[in-house]
């Protein structure tokens, strides 16, 4: 009885380990975000030459895509008419291999849709949802606003059910300096309960961009976890054989 008490104080212990309860915090750094997956824009198989646009190059308003280590994912912009166009994706570069920006040399950006040949360009202001498969500890992108040097970004979290989990706001910069500046909005639980995010910014008349989707995906197994969990087995074993 003794060891059976034992057991089980230790099997509710370690269950209470794996699964505390957090709040949603703000991430504003990629590498704070302890992503273990991710979803690269240019892999939806379409990627817009602005300089030479091709209608089949542009994005549906609601799509979906699947991320590096397989989660699927569906994206939801707002619907917006002509004259500005549906959402694309573009490889930001020097001018002609993409467009500057002041993400990474060579990012491919998520772009909501604008109208094209005017300056500053009037655009769809989104916001950007993204909806997971399964819901996820943590996930978040660099993001930017066209034609506006300062912004106020915006990350949503949503739990399965739609209910807002949690809401931050950032002040944000852009430019075509190509430098990597861009700031990171990320949403970070110690629980797999983000189901949805959204991005947006403070201007209702601009383009939005994002850059590849940081994920931590509870799919993909914490080596720590898997340890602790097979030293946990071993030893219910041993007590197994104990008895």
């Amino acid at each position: 009885m003794r060891i059976l008490t034992s057991t089980t104080i230790a099997v509710s212990l370690s269950l209470a380990l794996i699964n505390p309860s957090f709040a949603v915090s703000l991430v504003t750094n990629r590498a704070d975000l302890n992503a273990n997956d991710s979803i690269d824009w240019s892999s939806l198989g379409k990627v817009l030459n602005p300089f030479n646009p091709n209608f089949a190059d542009f994005l549906g308003f609601s799509f979906s895509g699947t991320s590096a280590r397989g989660l699927g994912l569906d994206v939801d912009i707002n619907p917006i008419n002509l004259p500005i166009t549906p959402p694309f994706v573009f490889k930001t570069a020097p001018i002609p291999q993409g467009i500057p920006t002041n993400f990474a040399n060579g990012d491919f950006l998520l772009f909501t849709g604008l109208q094209f040949g005017l300056f500053p360009a009037p655009g769809n202001p989104g916001p950007i949802s993204i909806s997971f498969a399964q819901p996820v500890r943590a996930a978040g992108a660099q993001i930017a606003v066209d034609d506006e040097q300062n912004f106020i970004g915006t990350i949503k979290a949503f739990d399965i059910n739609d209910n807002l989990l949690d809401s931050f706001s950032v002040n944000g910069t852009s430019s075509t300096a190509l430098d990597n500046s861009a700031i990171f909005l990320g949403v970070k639980s110690a629980l797999a309960e983000i189901s949805r995010i959204e991005f947006s910014s403070d201007f209702n008349n601009r383009a939005i961009g994002i850059n590849t989707l940081s994920i931590d995906n509870p799919a993909i197994p914490e080596p720590s976890l898997t340890m602790a969990l097979l030293v946990m087995g071993s030893g219910l074993l041993c007590l197994k054989k104990r008895l």
